[in-house]
């Protein structure tokens, strides 16, 4: 039975949004029909998706222009099930829709509705979009609680957890006669090691702190050796993803006299996986702003870094913890105190088999709690797709 997949976000932009509605179309068998937002480049993706999907100038908002085209499309398609990449704000177009014919609709929710569950007009228009849809999935126990508090007792009672799922046959630690253990992995040629984060370049995700930190490691040109030894050695910080904060992000590496620092710009998921499965470490100081409206909902990179079976590091923020088992997986630290960040890097980088440790336990963990395949099971019978129990 296909899904009309409602969305703003959608490949070929790239962020952690993106992948999830893009797998969430996989998990459903590529049964779907998607009716998203104008993006540069994306006819060739698009063409080869194997399902229609459909573009309007963006953003999309839950207008009468975008409310007839999903209408359109979900009777072109013969969808009868309606899928929203993210509730808030185009899930107020779900009355529209269920008019139409759908007759089961799920709304995802990431870490953006938690402050839409804050703010009193937006809090009314969450708690609408809890009365209207079948089921509001959330990404983490954090924003579970967060959304909850805005929404009717019926609204509530829709409530479904579903996490960003992590595809564990891709994201995986790379056999290679370079490494040693899960995820850990040591340049053939120089023995560098390397901390990788990934994420917009925003303040939110704590790049300012992380390269704070990589200074107090004695990362620094006044610090470094001129032998050649002591430079192929020297570990190396790689920041994946582009954003506004870049320009001062390269500003404070320059002012500090940082080295070893690489920035990669964004890449596709291709890219980010090649870089996690050369890490050694992840990290990403996330931290929460204006007043507890923009924490960190979950965190896929996180995941992804684990099921690749590298340590993870994450800020005190959200449900960021939640990717985490302290001690055995990684650690949760304080996201403006750049000597706690600093201290767990050094630990992580100069004992080897502790990382090996955490980074197979962190393996096991992802695909416990965040598989892909209990993400599907989750979905479609959220959905209430045949052979599966309706929530």
């Amino acid at each position: 039975m296909t899904t009309l997949v409602v969305t703003n976000d959608f490949p070929p932009r790239i962020g952690g949004i993106e992948s999830f509605v893009a797998l969430s179309c996989r998990l459903l068998d590529d049964d779907v029909a998607v009716l998203t937002s104008t993006a540069p480049g994306s006819a060739y993706g698009d063409a080869a998706a194997g399902y229609p999907v459909e573009r309007l100038p963006g953003p999309l908002l839950p207008s009468r222009v975008v409310g007839r085209a999903a209408v359109d499309l979900l009777r072109r398609s013969g969808a009868d099930r309606v899928l929203f990449g993210a509730a808030a704000p185009l899930a107020l177009l779900a009355p529209t829709l269920r008019a139409a014919g759908a007759d089961r609709i799920v709304a995802l929710t990431h870490g953006h509705e938690t402050w839409w569950a804050t703010l009193p007009g937006s809090r009314a228009l969450l708690r609408r979009i809890g009365d209207e849809v079948d089921v509001l999935t959330t990404i983490s126990d954090y924003v579970t609680e967060r959304i909850a508090s805005a929404l009717s007792p019926a609204g509530r009672a829709k409530l479904v957890r579903l996490p960003p799922p992590v595809d564990l046959d891709v994201f995986r630690p790379e056999p290679s006669p370079t490494t040693s253990g899960a995820g850990t992995t040591t340049d053939v040629d120089s023995g560098t090691k390397r901390v990788v984060g990934v994420g917009r370049l925003v303040r939110r995700k704590g790049f300012d702190t992380l390269l704070d930190a990589w200074g107090l490691l004695g990362q620094t040109s006044s610090s470094s050796s001129s032998s050649s030894s002591t430079t192929a050695a020297r570990p190396e910080l790689v920041l994946v993803g582009d954003g506004p904060e870049r320009g001062s992000l390269e500003r404070q590496v320059r002012r500090a006299g940082l080295r070893g620092v690489t920035f990669t710009g964004a890449l596709d998921p291709t890219g980010v996986l090649a870089q996690l499965r050369r890490a050694d470490v992840f990290a990403l100081p996330v931290r929460t702003r204006l007043a507890g409206l923009d924490p960190e909902g979950l965190g896929l990179a996180a995941l992804e870094a684990g099921a690749c079976g590298v340590p993870v590091v994450v800020g005190r923020s959200g449900g960021a913890p939640e990717t985490v088992r302290q001690g055995r997986t990684g650690y949760v630290v304080d996201p403006d105190d750049p000597y706690e960040l600093a201290l767990r890097l050094a630990d992580l980088l100069t004992d080897p088999e502790h990382a090996r440790e955490l980074g197979t336990a962190g393996r096991a963990f992802v695909g416990e709690r965040y598989g892909a395949d209990r993400a599907r099971r989750v979905l479609r019978t959220a959905l209430g797709l045949p052979g599966v129990a309706t929530v």
